[in-house]
Parts: C-alpha cells; sequence; structure tokens
C-alpha cells in the first residue's frame, strides 16, 4: 500500500507546480500526474462541468492504484472536492487561494488574488475569504486568459507581461502588499510578475501548503513509502506532450510522459 502512487490533477501543466513541492518534501514517493489539457481553462466552465472532469479524473486516478489524490487545481477544488470527499473512499488533498497567510502578514491591510472566473465565483473561495481576512480588504483580478497562455508555453511573451500590467494596475493603486495567486498555473508567471510588481509586494501561492498537508495526512493513515527504491514518476497528458514536457525539469523529464486519452 505504501508504495502506490500519490494520484495528481490539474486542469493542464499548473499543477506541476505542485508536484514539484510534493516530490520536494517527499522524494521518496512514487507519483502519476494528470494533466487535462484539452479541456483547459477550467475556470471559464460550469460548475456541473468542472465537477463531471473532476470525476473522470479521479476515477482514472483511482483505476491506476493511487493511495490520495491532490487536486492540484483551484477551481476543482472549490468546484467539486465536497463531491468527491463524499462519494469516493480516498483521501483528498485540495488548493485554496492562500488568504490566510496573506492576510495574516499584510501591514497595508490590503490583499490582492488573481484566480480564474470559477474560483473566484464560488462559495468555498468567499466561505474562506470571510473566515480568515477580518479587517482585509480583498482585491479580486479574473485572470482571463492566463491559463490558455500558460498551456501554449507564452508564460513569459511580452503579451502575457501587457495583460498582467493591465489587471494588476488597478490592485497596485489601492496598495496592496502582497498578491495571491489563486491558481496553480500561475506560480510559472511569476519572473513577469517580479518584473512588474513593486519590491515590497509578496507573491504567494500554495504550493507548499500543500505538500506539507499531503505529507501530514499520509502520515495519519500510514501511508509514507519509506522504501528507498528507485522512484516513479508518471506524467500523462491528453494534448501536447512536449508542452508538459517543457514545464519539467531535466531530470523529470526522464520520467514516463505520455500522451493518454482521457
Amino acid at each position: 500500500m505504501n508504495n502506490r502512487p500519490i494520484g495528481i490533477f490539474d486542469s493542464g501543466v499548473g499543477g506541476t507546480s505542485v508536484w514539484r513541492e510534493i516530490n520536494k518534501m517527499m522524494p521518496l514517493e512514487n507519483t502519476i500526474y494528470l494533466a487535462d489539457s484539452i479541456n483547459a481553462p477550467y475556470g471559464e466552465k460550469s460548475q456541473n462541468e468542472i465537477l463531471q472532469l473532476s470525476i473522470k479524473n479521479t476515477e482514472l486516478l483511482i483505476a491506476k492504484k493511487c493511495k490520495l489524490i491532490v487536486v492540484a487545481c483551484n477551481t476543482a477544488t472549490t468546484n467539486a472536492i465536497a463531491y468527491l470527499r463524499q462519494h469516493y473512499d480516498i483521501q483528498f488533498i485540495g488548493i485554496e487561494p492562500a488568504i490566510k497567510p496573506a492576510a495574516l502578514y499584510s501591514k497595508s491591510r490590503k490583499v490582492g488574488v488573481l484566480a480564474t472566473k470559477g474560483t473566484l465565483a464560488s462559495s468555498l473561495f468567499h466561505s474562506t475569504s470571510e473566515n480568515h481576512a477580518a479587517g482585509i480588504e480583498i482585491f479580486e483580478q479574473e485572470g482571463k486568459g492566463l491559463v490558455t497562455l500558460i498551456e501554449q508555453g507564452d508564460a513569459r511573451a511580452n503579451f502575457t507581461k501587457q495583460i498582467l500590467l493591465k489587471y494588476l494596475k488597478p490592485m497596485l493603486e489601492q496598495g496592496i502588499d502582497y498578491l495571491v495567486l489563486g491558481c496553480t498555473h500561475y506560480p510559472y508567471l511569476i519572473p513577469v510578475l517580479e518584473e512588474i510588481l513593486p519590491k515590497h509586494v509578496v507573491i504567494i501561492d500554495s504550493g507548499k501548503a500543500v505538500a506539507k498537508q499531503t505529507k501530514a495526512i499520509l502520515n495519519r493513515y500510514n501511508l509514507i513509502n519509506t522504501k528507498n527504491a528507485s522512484k516513479n514518476h508518471q506524467f500523462f497528458t491528453n494534448s501536447n506532450v512536449e508542452i508538459l514536457k517543457s514545464f519539467l525539469v531535466p531530470e523529470q523529464q526522464q520520467s514516463q510522459i505520455k500522451y493518454l486519452s482521457f
């Protein structure tokens, strides 16, 4: 049981940012990653569409004998994880925008959130904001089009920078000192964001917190892999394999990276 892989799914390549944190914290664990890129972005779909896609991904990972599933997608977490936890006998780790730490450490008491439409519209996002950001002004911005640009390998393109400038300008004028990235694709925008944002604005995402929670749940259920055997990482995409490969460092590119129709 302990040797079975951790399953991870996302609407595309963005969740590899979460995979990287999990692998860094738990280097002995085997993993299976699903990039549902053909259906990206999830954030512009209806709640029912997001739910059906999440069910499809979950059942594929269960069929592949995963011991735990990380929903490495903010939109899928906020719209589907409650259903998944109720209907499947496996532990799920979800992702929420890191509003709590941003609200805790913000000095200006003004926090920006860049996320997809599906995440910003969800009840879970609003309850998280209400529970952890009392006295904090939250400035929300839908990152319309950003996931598609990242999926196309254009995260650092000049036109991507221009879009980000447009999205971030109102937040900066309001005086934010924290920017919460509410989509697992968005960490790949950090090099461009660092060019745009003033030095005092802190960028925060959920990757490390998710890895920490994953490890805690594996420990709680005695599922940690302690065997120092050769690691087996499998990456599957239903779109362009080369795009997925480009988001992996050379060591990861030696893993199994395959096209899979799902």
